[in-house]
């Protein structure tokens, strides 16, 4: 089944919804909020930089770097308005920071425009990641910086055993959300022929077994996924959720996916 973000005026209202909410409760956990700061002191902010989120999603990020070191301005945008309505709403007080709705793939921005641009999740969603390398790099200053952060969705799991019944529903929310789940191991050269310089690189291992907040709703997604593709029976769909809420309370759970950042700059 396709990435639902590849053509996202379909997504469901409820979905979108659903998304906005996740979007900022994965913000806050400590491990995304700790990988965040590490990556972004990795990245080369000049003095009153000018920095562009792409795929900004609800704005968490942008937020953030609106007060970071050496920012001056910070301009977001994504494809969906009702992430930027949300934007807007959370940061109506923060005077360096708009949103705006723009296609990753064809950026209203004049060229050498912006110091940095920073990709967080972004990459893995869209179809031919070259074209929208491509746009960073025309927007860019020479010798400007991207940051991008995204997961090896081949590494997520909440499998206990090779025949954990759970492992399918992670299976079905990659195949659901992620347009290529090998990327980020690709980037390297991706970027390189792309006309950037890999720099650093970190791995940011995102782990939950207590009061999971991102990969409960990874599973409960991909159960809901089964069921709508017609892989599943209700029953079925209903007793994979109750699962993995029972490993939840009994305290069993066990929740992982490997994040990459990797900063380069434009050659």
């Amino acid at each position: 089944m396709p990435d639902i973000y590849v053509s996202p005026e379909t997504i469901p209202t409820e979905i979108v919804e659903e998304i906005k909410h996740s979007l900022e409760r994965r913000a806050a956990t400590p491990q995304q909020s700790g990988a965040l700061k590490s990556y972004l002191s990795d990245v080369n902010f000049p003095d009153s930089a000018r920095v562009l989120d792409i795929g900004c999603g609800t704005g968490p990020q942008a937020r953030m770097l609106a007060t970071w070191p050496g920012v001056g301005e910070v301009v977001g945008v994504d494809q969906l308005e009702p992430f930027l309505e949300r934007a807007r709403e959370l940061a109506a007080d923060i005077s360096n920071l708009s949103f705006q709705p723009a296609d990753a793939r064809k950026l209203p921005f004049e060229d050498a425009s912006f110091d940095v641009a920073v990709l967080h999740t972004l990459l893995t969603h869209v179809p031919g990641p070259e074209k929208t390398l491509a746009e960073v790099h025309r927007v860019l200053k020479p010798g400007g910086s991207i940051a991008i952060y995204d997961g090896d969705f081949s590494t997520m799991s909440v499998a206990t055993s090779d025949a954990d019944p759970l492992q399918a529903c992670i299976d079905a929310f990659v195949e659901g959300n992620v347009h290529d789940k090998w990327l980020v191991r690709r980037l390297p050269e991706v970027l390189i022929e792309a006309g950037f310089a890999p720099q650093a690189a970190r791995s940011h291992g995102h782990l939950e077994t207590a009061s999971p907040a991102l990969t409960k709703g990874w599973t409960e997604r991909g159960a809901l996924y089964l069921y709508q593709w017609c892989r599943i029976d209700e029953a079925m769909r209903d007793a994979l959720v109750a699962e993995c809420r029972r490993r939840i309370e009994i305290g069993t759970f066990y929740g992982f996916m490997n994040y990459v950042s990797l900063i380069a700059a434009k050659a």
